[in-house]
């Protein structure tokens, strides 16, 4: 405004035109550029439900999700928006968890299995029993966590800022003593050249280009990553992922599944179709994971009537009579008491003895499963030149290894108690370097103290607990560890951008601030130093919103 009133007042009227012309221009491409980051992280909002359907007294009401108490039944429609975590009760129906995790394949969920708040109902009516209230669901805290990611700034942003409060004025006082010192000393220098000087030299200075390209940037990066189902809960967090040098990773649920399945069957005189199907017989009555596991690899349904005689042997296994032949199922302990000589096996995971009519028949090894990703993960991290990727882990040591060699992790520690993780990361400290950061994945509520103690905390948010997604910094959507990698990568691809728009902006305006206080630039240059270094930085930090090759 004071370079436009000044530049009309010294009669450059097409100068004070184009000062607001161009400043207009400026302005409608920083708008843009903010509206389409903006839009990125605001999809998310969309997955606020407006209502649930809840059963009350034999009667379906329509009322606000924040009114529904756990333990109440909701009806979901296929088209709606699911309002609460719950679980299924009856029906079964296919749900679109893009909004939540950027995955575009709907899943398949029936009786029984947990549903999320924010997915969509896609074909089938479905009843379920709601398990969390509002304020603690899954699509409450995910819209609190993205509300506050802009509070969290970078040091890049923080140094831009405090930059602005001082240079603002400075530049302000020098425009004013060039205007009035140099008139009144040197001779026959006229007030209106010199006055023309200030403006140019006010024009310049605006620091438009860095104030709004610089958190530009990072406002991006973060919605490049909601894209890619990445929620960071801030830009200082995008910006040290950029410098981590060692992640350590938690194994189940993170690196692999969490959950058991059989792997490996292996029969003495009998078929392994059989050995599978006595096994599961047997164990149908037991609730236990490893009872579960036998079941759902034999995938067919159990006749009770085929069954008499169980007998349960805590810490042990079952003994019960299937077609008429008594079977035994269990550990290594189990065999021992029955006196039945058993292959001594050393896999990595757990061992099931089958014995039938007291003659031993083999094994069943049931073990976790690697999520098909992780060794691609750890490819990726170690191609982003990360020094050391390390697993810690509660389970055995064999097991461990056998994980950790079969995705070509560099160090692995086992059988720890949540304590002796903190301990360990605090150890790991020691061995980055100075401006390294340590990043430490988990999923579980054990994981949690760890998590906050990292330099950053990287959850897995689809199947990881409450606990552990409120003290990460960082949460991976889709559970998948591959998107790490790409969150540094995105990371990366900011703080080059926010670096190069600092030195470009900085250097074109120091140059024109030089030659418009000597007077070897007229106010277009002085225009072009503002609004066309803004406008080019301003596209410059919309290059961070393309993310689909990182």
């Amino acid at each position: 405004s004071i370079a436009t009133i000044g530049a009309i007042l010294i009669g450059e009227y097409p100068e004070g035109i184009a000062v607001m012309l161009f400043y207009q221009v400026g302005e409608l491409f920083q708008s843009y550029a903010i509206d389409k980051s903006r839009k990125s992280i605001s999809n998310l909002m969309n997955i606020r439900p407006d209502y649930a359907n809840v059963k009350r007294e034999n009667e379906i009401i329509k009322i606000d999700p924040d009114e529904v108490k756990v333990g109440e039944i909701i009806v979901i429609k296929p088209g709606e928006r699911v309002p609460l975590d719950s679980k299924i009760t009856e029906g079964n129906s296919m749900i679109d968890t893009s909004a939540l995790t950027g995955e575009s394949v709907l899943r398949e969920v029936t009786v029984g299995d947990y549903i999320l708040s924010g997915c969509i109902n896609v074909n089938g009516l479905i009843t379920a029993e709601v398990i969390k209230e509002y304020e603690e669901s899954t699509v409450s805290k995910i819209l609190d966590l993205v509300e506050n990611t802009s509070s969290k700034k970078s040091r890049s942003e923080r140094f831009i800022t405090r930059f602005a409060r001082y240079y603002t004025p400075v530049v302000c006082i020098i425009a004013v003593l060039l205007a009035i010192i140099p008139p009144l000393v040197i001779n026959g220098a006229s007030f209106t050249s010199w006055i023309y000087r200030a403006l140019s030299f006010l024009v310049v200075s605006c620091p438009c280009a860095l104030v709004i390209s610089i958190p530009l940037s990072f406002f991006g990066g973060i919605g490049g990553a909601s894209r890619k189902g990445i929620l960071v809960k801030g830009g200082n967090y995008l910006e040290a992922l950029a410098q981590t040098e060692i992640i350590v990773f938690d194994k189940t649920g993170t690196l692999t599944r969490g959950v058991f399945n059989v792997q490996e069957i292996h029969g003495v005189g009998v078929s392994k179709e059989r050995l599978l199907e006595l096994a599961a017989h047997v164990e149908s009555y037991s609730n236990h994971p490893i009872s579960a596991s036998l079941k759902q690899a034999f995938g067919k349904e159990i006749n009770n009537n085929r069954i008499s005689d169980v007998e349960e042997i805590s810490g042990h296994g079952v003994i019960a009579v299937v077609d008429g032949v008594k079977v035994a199922v269990g550990n290594s302990k189990l065999m021992e008491k029955l006196n039945i000589p058993y292959l001594k096996v050393e896999p990595a995971g757990t061992t099931v003895h089958v014995a039938i009519d007291n003659e031993y028949a083999g094994y069943i090894l049931i073990a976790d499963e690697v999520k098909p990703d992780s060794l691609q993960a750890i490819k990726k991290l170690k191609e982003s030149n990360i020094k050391q990727t390390i697993m810690l882990t509660g389970d055995t040591e064999k097991v461990a290894s056998k994980v950790a060699g079969e995705l070509g992790i560099d160090k692995v520690y086992a059988q720890l108690l949540p304590e002796d993780k903190v301990e360990k990361v605090e150890e790991l400290f020691r061995q980055k370097s100075a401006k390294g950061k340590l990043a430490f994945v988990g999923d579980g509520i054990n994981d949690a103290p760890v998590l906050a103690r990292a330099d950053i905390g990287i959850a897995m948010g689809a199947l990881g607990s409450d606990a552990a997604i409120e003290a990460a910094d960082i949460v991976i959507m889709t559970d998948e560890p591959s998107k790490i990698a790409t969150a540094m990568n995105i990371s990366k691809k900011t703080l080059r951008i926010a670096y190069q728009n600092i030195v470009f902006a900085i250097g074109i305006k120091m140059l024109v601030l030089i030659l418009s206080a000597l007077g070897l630039t007229t106010m277009w240059a002085a225009i072009f130093a503002d609004v066309g270094v803004t406008v080019i930085a301003v596209l410059n930090a919309l290059r961070v919103l393309n993310v689909d090759n990182l």
